[in-house]
């Protein structure tokens, strides 16, 4: 099972990082081309055009072995 240490993305179109911190929050970047939400509970992406297209993937996880 895996760790979520950082939910964060990159918006491409802005250039704005955001992230979010706790299981409901949902961020969105100021172009509102994309958005992540999950916290550390899970990694939740929303988008206009595609992942490829909008957004750089900088979350971090590890794996949990407990």
């Amino acid at each position: 099972m895996e760790k979520i240490i950082s939910n964060k993305i990159q918006c491409k179109h802005c250039g704005e990082v955001i992230e979010s911190k706790h299981v409901h929050e949902f961020v969105t970047c100021k172009c509102e081309t994309c958005s992540v939400d999950g916290g550390h509970y899970h990694l939740s992406r929303s988008y206009k055009n595609s992942p490829e297209e909008d957004f750089i993937e900088l979350s971090e996880v590890e794996e949990d072995n407990q």
